[in-house]
C-alpha cells in the first residue's frame, strides 16, 4: 500500500464507522452494503457490536475479520479492538 493510502486510512480511524455489524452478525445485507461503501468511496470502517460476536458463536472479532476479508477481498486491513477499517482500490467502471 502506497504512503497516501496509508495517510487515508489513518485519518479514517479517527472518524465515525460508516458500518455497524449487529446482533444479525454478518448477514448478505451487511456484505453488500460493505461492498458498494468500498466501491463508492475505497475506504470503509465497520464496527463489530458485541452482540454479533455472540450471535456468530465466536470468541474475538478476529475470525469476522477474516471472514470479511475471504468475502470482500480487500488490499489492506486495519483491526484496532471491534473496529476494522477496510481498503479496496476503486475498480474502473466498464472494465472486467
Amino acid at each position: 500500500m502506497r504512503g497516501s493510502a496509508k495517510l487515508k486510512v489513518k485519518r479514517r480511524m479517527t472518524g465515525r464507522v460508516d458500518v455497524n455489524v449487529g446482533k444479525r452478525g454478518l448477514t448478505t445485507s451487511v456484505l453488500e452494503e460493505i461492498d458498494r461503501r468500498l466501491n463508492d468511496s475505497e475506504l470503509v470502517k465497520v464496527r463489530v457490536l458485541r452482540a454479533a460476536l455472540t450471535s456468530e458463536g465466536v470468541d474475538d472479532c478476529e475470525e469476522i475479520v477474516n471472514c470479511l476479508v475471504g468475502k470482500l477481498k480487500p488490499d489492506a486491513v486495519e483491526v484496532r479492538g471491534h473496529t476494522v477499517v477496510l481498503y479496496r482500490k476503486r475498480r474502473r467502471r466498464g472494465t472486467l
